[in-house]
């Protein structure tokens, strides 16, 4: 009796292992730091405006740039500073959600290697270039084996076309948040390629701000549906903005 216990205690303790790694949630997040010399932008503030300065960047070190509203944030904790073997990524930081076990790897690009951002973005949201990082004893997947891609920074395509692997390489799901101007337009022909799910862009202009992906992001978790993740989203955008929700509504969508 004893040994049939014991038996099936280390089956429930795998079992519940098994179940703990499944259950982790990642989430990477491509910033293009906004940069007045090498963005077809209209120009900020210079402080806000060098895209090779992470600390004060509109899009990263700014009050709602991405690495300081999730850092004030009381629902994540930032848990690691990652070396990148990417020269083109000034920073990148690795945050924990407080209440689930959703990690999310943040990267911030030089503002000059937007076309690359936009690449290596698009790639991701194929499957392709998977990497792993180590993290209290878990093995954390990101790039195209993250479960949720994101786009933040100005839209390069209205400028640029992009060459790159963007043909589907798995059946995985992969859902893409691109907070980007008129990013519906301009990467859907992308991201038919690649079969991402577009679970919230934009049909106009749009400062993207990280209280938006935040929000977005809190619904993701909870496996809420496209359509309340983008609600989530405009509502927001609209009380930070001050825009008017019928408006934020019509700006932030979800699908083709």
């Amino acid at each position: 009796m004893k040994k049939f216990l014991l038996l099936l205690s280390v089956i429930v303790c795998l079992a519940f292992s098994k179940f703990d790694e499944d259950s982790v949630k990642t989430i990477h997040v491509f910033v293009a730091l906004c940069d007045n010399d090498n963005q077809g932008i209209v120009p900020v503030p210079s402080k806000l405006g060098n895209g090779q300065d992470p600390k004060n960047n509109l899009y990263w070190g700014a009050l709602y740039g991405v690495k300081t509203h999730f850092k004030n944030s009381k629902d994540w904790t930032l848990v690691k500073t990652v070396k990148s073997d990417n020269p083109k990524i000034l920073e990148r930081l690795l945050f924990k959600h407080k209440k689930s076990n959703t990690y999310l790897l943040a990267d911030a690009y030089d503002g000059k290697y937007i076309k690359q951002t936009t690449i290596d973005f698009l790639e991701a949201t194929s499957g392709r270039n998977e990497f792993s990082i180590s993290y209290s004893d878990k093995t954390l997947s990101f790039g195209g084996k993250s479960g949720l891609l994101a786009y933040v920074g100005h839209d390069g395509l209205m400028e640029f076309n992009v060459d790159g692997n963007f043909t589907q390489l798995n059946t995985t799901k992969r859902d893409a948040i691109i907070l980007a101007c008129i990013s519906k337009q301009y990467f859907k022909p992308y991201l038919e390629k690649t079969k991402a799910n577009p679970l919230v862009w934009t049909t106009g202009l749009m400062a993207p701000e990280a209280y938006t992906l935040k929000s977005a992001i809190d619904g993701w978790i909870m496996d809420e549906s496209d359509s309340q993740i983008a609600e989530r989203a405009a509502q927001a955008y609209h009380k930070y903005q001050k825009c008017g929700i019928k408006g934020a509504r019509r700006l932030l969508v979800s699908g083709y």
